[in-house]
């Protein structure tokens, strides 16, 4: 059979079953081009082609690819990705009664550095390859915090959720376990019933920093952590003090209502620390904006940092040892908080008991100022 002109760009057109190889036929014999109306979108047997790989190995994948190797489900997601591959949400809700989608519910931070970024990059990279998907909704500080986890408990819009910045005794976490909804906390509380959290140890943290402070020859410290009602006080606050009575020292907890709100009320802060006349030589800091706003402060009123005093501080990104390469920091990787966090919620949702999903990140001590 001769080709039509139409099968020199044969890809222009949908291909049927008879006649013309480029062409298909309405009940007027009218060819029609393709379009994005009435292209057909990818299935799982396009991917499965695609990939080599089985029907059923290509499904299990997007469907749950816990148990598929990570070689494999990255295989698949990238040619789900090639050939932009989207599953019919609202079919796979009617089938399962799951949405396949995790939601985080970012809690507004003050004085943070890039922490939503990297949460999200690390949540991202671990749901890479499952059948999951992120949804973000960012709680405003004017704004009630439950709303958003009542939305999504009310409809059902997620099949599990990412707490940040818990309380002690959290009113979202209360609400989300009389739900018996699946979800995870960056952050402990102090709920008797038990439930699936990871956190920095934030009480090692500061024994390492008490110790490294002392063997430099610090006798006065202070620690500047602002007591912003969740949890992460109480315990780094406590930890403190147990820290330096091991060690027969002395040293006060900044507990000054908002000196830390703002960088204007941080560098403030720092000024007065400078003007006093029993200075601290050893600060421990839980915020590195914060911390820079302070150690400019303390420079306004002339005290050097090194000389007259040592700072070490919580470290999340590579700003203060770019701008002071001889500070001392104990480090936090949130990208991997993020992918533990998904991985803690993933586990939940697979049935595993919750006592096995509540992990602590260890700090990394990073040490410069030995020179």
């Amino acid at each position: 059979m001769a080709q039509c002109n139409n099968c020199i760009d044969a890809t222009r057109f949908v291909v049927v079953l008879s006649g013309c190889p480029c062409t298909t036929y309405t009940q007027s014999n009218r060819v029609e081009p393709v379009t994005e109306a009435n292209k057909k979108p990818p299935t799982l047997k396009t991917i499965a082609e695609l990939t080599g790989l089985s029907l059923s190995t290509v499904s299990l994948s997007l469907r749950d690819g816990s148990r598929l190797k990570k070689e494999t489900r990255e295989k698949i997601a990238r040619a789900a990705e090639e050939v932009g591959y989207v599953p019919n949400r609202a079919g796979v809700r009617l089938r399962t009664g799951q949405t396949n989608v995790l939601t985080l519910v970012q809690s507004p931070a003050k004085n943070t550095i890039d922490y939503t970024r990297q949460m999200i990059e690390g949540i991202g990279a671990h749901l890479r390859g499952t059948k999951f998907h992120l949804n973000v909704i960012p709680d405003l500080a004017d704004a009630d915090p439950e709303t958003s986890v009542r939305y999504v408990l009310k409809n059902r819009t997620a099949d599990g959720l990412i707490l940040t910045h818990t309380s002690a005794r959290d009113p979202r976490v209360q609400m989300l376990m009389d739900a018996d909804f699946p979800f995870v906390c960056h952050g402990r509380t102090e709920f008797y019933a038990p439930h699936p959290f990871h956190d920095f140890h934030v009480e090692r943290f500061v024994e390492v920093a008490v110790e490294r402070l002392q063997l430099r020859g610090r006798t006065r410290f202070l620690l500047v952590a602002e007591d912003d009602g969740t949890t992460n006080f109480a315990k780094i606050s406590g930890s403190f003090h147990r820290s330096l009575g091991r060690h027969g020292l002395t040293g006060e907890v900044a507990t000054d209502t908002g000196i830390l709100v703002s960088t204007e009320t941080a560098r403030a802060f720092g000024q007065r620390l400078a003007s006093q006349s029993h200075r601290y030589d050893a600060i421990i800091s839980n915020n590195e904006l914060a911390t820079l706003a302070l150690m400019g402060g303390m420079g306004d009123k002339g005290m050097t940092f090194g000389a007259d005093y040592e700072l070490i501080c919580r470290q999340t990104t590579d700003l203060l040892p770019l701008l002071y390469p001889a500070i001392d920091t104990v480090a936090e990787d949130l990208v991997e908080t993020g992918g533990e966090l998904a991985r803690l919620l993933i586990a939940r949702l697979g049935g595993a008991p919750v006592q096995s999903l509540q992990t602590l990140c260890e700090p990394k001590a990073q040490w410069r100022s030995d020179g």
